[in-house]
């Protein structure tokens, strides 16, 4: 790990592919079991089983139990306690690369995993209504109902005309995988777009994803995917180390390293 030996720790990160692994998923507790008595500092966890390890877990904050999905792993004392750091790097991220963009009216494309993580970092940021717009009406109304829950209030709803919801809105966020390799394209149209209206992709792979690229060409404030996957990974460092990494060094070194990748 560069962050690590930065800080003056040896540290090793391992990759566990369920992808290879003959019971797939399923090996999950025989993993973790692994990596406990091992004695890692931790595990990240990530799809398909960021709600299958709840069971697993000695105890999870409190934005585990309202995401239902925990992303990090503390393994400390003999104990594992669950986290969701993907909330906070789409928080942090926010912050650092569109301060000051207003809140009032946030359009929310998709509702899955990294929408729900979306979601729930801008009502903790003070969003006042964010409008879903997701390709399985089902989908987006039972979304829309579990975070009105976790609200207090109604501040979601279902879009019904999605051109008409950005036209009012001050932001956007895709959070649905069109634009990153192998899904090529935009799931919003130029015309949709206009300067007052900022838009972030938490797509990464590319940086540049062809929303960005159309956003930035019509005068937006525009937010690349990288910052939400760098500062989700720096808390989770910190979660493990109990030192704070030096994510400005961690965002170069992760840009770099995605466009070597493209260019590769």
């Amino acid at each position: 790990m560069t962050e690590a030996r930065a800080l003056g720790l040896d540290l090793v990160y391992e990759r566990f592919d369920f992808n290879q692994m003959p019971d797939g998923p399923a090996a999950l507790p025989k993993v973790l079991r692994q990596v406990r008595d091992a004695g890692y500092l931790g595990v990240n966890i990530t799809f398909p089983v960021k709600q299958a390890v709840l069971p697993l877990l000695d105890s999870y904050s409190s934005e585990v139990a309202e995401l239902g999905a925990c992303n990090t792993v503390q393994l400390q004392g003999g104990r594992a306690t669950g986290h969701n750091t993907d909330w906070f790097g789409f928080a942090r991220a926010f912050e650092r690369g569109l301060p000051g963009a207003g809140l009032d009216h946030v359009v929310l494309l998709g509702a899955g995993g990294g929408a729900s993580a979306v979601a729930y970092a801008l009502l903790k940021m003070g969003a006042r209504r964010i409008a879903v717009q997701a390709r399985n009406p089902d989908r987006a109304a039972s979304f829309v109902r579990r975070f009105n829950g976790l609200a207090g209030k109604p501040r979601l709803s279902v879009v019904a005309s999605l051109k008409d919801e950005l036209a009012g809105a001050q932001g956007v966020v895709n959070c649905t995988p069109v634009g990153m390799a192998g899904h090529a394209g935009s799931p919003l149209t130029p015309d949709l777009l206009r300067p007052a209206l900022w838009v972030a992709d938490l797509v990464y792979v590319p940086l540049r994803t062809e929303l960005l690229r159309m956003a930035e060409a019509a005068g937006c404030r525009i937010l690349e995917g990288g910052g939400m996957a760098v500062f989700q990974a720096a808390e989770a460092f910190r979660i493990f180390t109990g030192l704070t990494p030096d994510t400005d060094r961690m965002l170069r070194r992760f840009e770099d390293d995605v466009r070597a990748e493209r260019a590769g």
